[in-house]
């Protein structure tokens, strides 16, 4: 018992410190206009935030997520080709990839994934 509430005051004890050291040594650093400006992913911060956004990107973006998620699905079943994997499993390997095919061919028909206009 004697060890817990050691351990809790040396916690609080050193959170504490670490607490009024940021405080002090944040005072004195200098506040640069660079600095204090938010980053914007290279858009101008000093204009209106309600410009238009690309919905191209937006798309491409989710279209990277989904196939992101389908390496995540995939992985482990190539991963376990050396094992024993029963008819089940690549009945359903096969129809999780031809899923995915078709809906790779739907986007390149419908042009979401041509990024230049």
């Amino acid at each position: 018992m004697e060890k817990v509430i050691v351990s809790i005051i040396l916690s609080l004890g050193l959170g504490v410190l670490l607490l009024f050291l940021g405080m002090f040594l944040g005072v004195f650093m200098m506040v640069e206009n660079e600095k204090c400006s938010p980053f914007e992913c290279g858009f101008d911060p000093v204009g209106s935030s309600r410009t238009p956004f690309s919905l191209r990107f937006f798309l491409l973006a989710v279209i990277f997520v989904v196939f992101d998620v389908e390496v995540v699905l995939l992985f482990p079943f190539v991963m376990s080709l050396g094992d024993f994997v029963s008819v089940a499993g690549y009945i359903a390997f096969f129809v999780l990839l031809i899923i995915l095919l078709f809906g790779v061919i739907h986007e390149w028909r419908e042009g979401s994934l041509e990024w230049g206009d």
